[in-house]
């Protein structure tokens, strides 16, 4: 929980400072890991099996106006532009809230055996991370990557072993990954060959967030802050670090 209230208070902190943001939601700024996202005038937030809607027109009185059965086992929620998607243990589920935000509609899902499922995604892929742990009985350790070029039937194109892959967080043709005691960088210029370009070591990352050039790892500790320079990709700095 404290988690979250740090994450939400990064994005009101950020989000006020974006002009468009009231326009264009809050893509990507969640986490890969969060439950809940604000877009618009509304908040969405996932539990065990349910995708729910809050009216937030009114910030100091939400109204629950929906509630979406998707499944079970419902981990992570992220979105991008007129979708939500949806990880669970058991696969990625996608919804569309274009024509009526307060209303998701399903649009298509992609099953892969049972693990831990953080989820992001940009206009025409989807990248999950699937983590082994005692809580989601599994082995896997992979990121996988779908072609969700036609949204309506994702389709799985590449996967690559890794070591214990968590929260990740996309930037233009970079996916920055949190691999159990470090976070990998892929170049995914090559969506079908993503390619290890960068290593911040020891840093075991649960998640993370991007937002202009500032890059926040959060651990079960700490927070930290790190300066990126998208034109050079081997140009990061860590600025400062915050004792949870």
């Amino acid at each position: 929980m404290k988690k979250f209230s740090i994450l939400l208070l990064i994005f009101f902190l950020f989000g006020c400072n974006n002009d468009s943001a009231d326009k264009q939601g809050s893509d990507g700024k969640e986490g890969s890991t969060a439950t809940f996202i604000l877009k618009n005038n509304n908040m969405y937030v996932v539990d065990h099996s349910n995708l729910n809607v809050f009216s937030i027109t009114n910030p100091e009185n939400p109204v629950k106006v929906r509630t979406v059965e998707v499944g079970f086992d419902i981990e992570t929620l992220f979105s991008n532009g007129d979708y939500l998607f949806i990880g669970s243990r058991n696969g990625m589920f996608i919804y569309n809230i274009a024509a009526e935000p307060e209303n998701p509609k399903y649009v298509s899902k992609a099953l892969h055996l049972r693990a831990c499922d953080p989820v992001v995604a940009n206009g025409t892929h989807a990248f999950v991370t699937l983590h082994s742990n005692t809580v989601c009985g599994a082995a896997n350790n992979v990121l996988m990557v779908y072609d969700t070029t036609n949204i309506q039937q994702p389709k799985l194109i590449t996967q690559r072993d890794l070591a214990e892959p968590k929260g990740l967080a996309l930037n233009g043709n970079y996916l920055y990954i949190c691999d159990k005691n470090d976070i990998v960088i892929f170049d995914i210029s090559n969506p079908q060959n993503p390619n290890v370009v960068k290593t911040i070591a020891n840093v075991p990352a649960r998640d993370l967030i991007i937002d202009n050039n500032h890059l926040f790892a959060f651990t079960n500790s700490d927070v930290k802050q790190y300066s990126i320079d998208p034109a050079n990709i081997q140009n990061i700095s860590l600025i400062s670090s915050y004792t949870l």
